[in-house]
């Protein structure tokens, strides 16, 4: 089933996507626990409307929200590949680049003879 996207003046349609997205997951994951959000929020320690709001995709809900209710549903753990310096291949691509560079240090001539 698929949710609308939130759109927000100045938020990137692929950010409202991933948020939407990520909501319907965590719905998914709830429903075939066979929990209701009530259950949800009991077991994050929020209220109803937070669990609902992660599961809408909202952006203005805290990141601390979405943690909790992963953590809740036993899902918290793929949190780890996120930001992954490991996985950042631009990044490596420009470390390495910058690496790669021979830095010289200047010095200053000597023309005394």
């Amino acid at each position: 089933m698929k949710g609308a996207v939130e759109r927000i003046p100045g938020i990137p349609e692929p950010v409202s996507r991933r948020a939407a997205e990520l909501g319907q997951r965590v719905r998914a994951a709830r429903i075939r626990r066979k929990w209701r959000r009530e259950d949800l929020a009991s077991r994050s320690g929020l209220s109803r409307t937070a669990v609902e709001a992660v599961e809408n995709g909202k952006l203005s809900t805290g990141l601390g929200t979405y943690l909790r209710v992963l953590w809740a549903l036993g899902l918290d753990r793929e949190f780890d590949l996120l930001a992954d310096p490991g996985l950042d291949r631009d990044g490596m691509a420009l470390e390495f680049h910058l690496q790669s560079k021979r830095v010289r240090v200047q010095r200053k001539l000597d023309n005394d003879f």
